[in-house]
């Protein structure tokens, strides 16, 4: 391996874009190679309604964000924390404020003007950018394998980095194909699963055809301990929103044990039983229900409509308080892996060394989703993804650097 060390990074999204910039930076020879038309689509989509680029939360707090994934993760959110994507942003001319949730966007709220800046200064550092070309794994002689519009190509670099997604949003270039490709050499690798997903419900053919698309405000959603304060929506497979996001990992856990999981909503969480009921005692009893929960507690049509999904609605004031302080809804499954946010499983834990390294594979290294992690929206997942590119190139450079001064063993 003498010269410059090459290098290619398979998928052109931030976690790979991030370790070709470590890896470019320090004078390795880089070419980034991605199946779709151009470069970070993902990045694009998820930009669309306003760039959550991390979250100022730090510490036990923001590891907290990852669950049992915490303590792995926790070194390469050190050594690239949230202070550092602000610097990195702004370093590329987007100048960064910090929402009232904690949540950090550029001022210009959108992705791409980040994404230009971005790959204009990758390809100044020397890195060259190859779109159409599907990663198919590796030939009997160890070169990678990829399918293009002139048939296969083969290409033996002294590293690989692999930034291939998860398995949600294929159509914007992450379908999960490579957990074949690598469990076939040996990588350990967990069934990829949906995560900051909707949940289906069997709504009634009423509801969904009244209600589907309705938002639910100012609602709190709990289930097994934890609450979310946040909107959701209806759907007409069920719910979705940064609210159920919040809960999506013990929800999804407890439908794969149970096959359902019930999630209790709070209505009026800015009031407790006592006053929900008192408001309602104001309200003459023959007026409709409708009437009544909209001039006692000032319920919209689709709240109601949720309260009678559930059965009959209780006429006992105090019953009826009750269930608008904790609506049972029943979870049934998960949507559909595509349509989450992101996902949870891939490479294990023990498949990759410190460096992101695969133990089976010497010389090619993991980041981004592709990692056995998930953490809820609110800047998490842009954080670690950025986090594990950069560790990954950092590791994929000391990797080849030790490796060009280690001497060949003699035949």
């Amino acid at each position: 391996m003498g010269g410059l060390m090459n290098v290619v990074v398979i998928g052109g999204g931030p976690s790979g874009l991030a370790a070709a910039e470590v890896l470019s930076n320090a004078g390795c020879d880089v070419t980034v190679i991605d199946r779709m038309p151009t470069m970070g689509r993902k990045l694009l989509m998820a930009g669309r309604s306003g760039l959550n680029l991390t979250n100022v939360e730090t510490g036990p707090s923001l590891l907290g964000r990852y669950g049992a994934a915490a303590e792995w993760l926790a070194p390469t959110l050190d050594a690239f924390s949230p202070s550092d994507m602000v610097r990195w942003a702004e370093g590329l001319g987007q100048r960064c404020f910090t929402g009232s949730s904690g949540r950090v966007f550029p001022d210009v709220m959108k992705a791409s003007p980040l994404l230009r800046a971005w790959l204009r200064r990758l390809a100044e550092q020397g890195v060259r950018f190859r779109t159409g070309l599907r990663w198919t794994g590796w030939s009997v002689q160890g070169a990678l394998r990829f399918d293009g519009p002139t048939g296969e190509e083969c290409v033996t670099p002294d590293v690989t980095v692999l930034a291939l997604g998860g398995g949600s949003w294929a159509r914007l270039g992450s379908d999960g194909h490579w957990t074949q490709v690598l469990l076939a050499r040996g990588v350990s690798v967990a069934p990829l699963r949906p995560a900051n997903c909707g949940f289906r419900v069997e709504w009634s053919s009423a509801f969904r055809e009244r209600f589907a698309g309705a938002p639910l405000k100012r609602v709190t959603l709990s289930f097994g301990g934890e609450k979310s304060r946040a909107e959701a929506v209806i759907t007409e497979r069920g719910l979705e929103g940064g609210g159920l996001y919040a809960l999506a990992a013990p929800l999804r856990e407890a439908i794969e044990r149970d096959g359902e999981a019930v999630l209790r909503i709070d209505l009026r969480p800015d009031m407790d039983v006592a006053t929900v009921a008192e408001r309602l005692s104001r309200v003459r009893a023959r007026e409709s229900l409708s009437n009544r929960l909209r001039k006692a507690l000032r319920l919209p049509p689709v709240a109601v409509g949720l309260l009678r999904e559930d059965g009959d609605v209780p006429s006992d004031t105090g019953a009826l308080a009750h269930r608008i302080k904790a609506l049972p809804v029943r979870l049934v499954g998960t949507d559909t892996l595509d349509r989450a946010i992101s996902t949870a499983g891939g490479v294990r834990q023990e498949a990759v060394d410190q460096q992101f390294m695969l133990r089976a594979l010497p010389g090619v290294f993991v980041c981004g989703e592709m990692l056995d992690w998930e953490a809820p929206t609110g800047g998490y997942l842009l954080q670690t993804v950025m986090a594990t590119g950069r560790a990954a190139g950092k590791g994929a450079l000391a990797w080849g650097r030790e490796k060009n001064r280690r001497p060949e063993p003699v035949a």
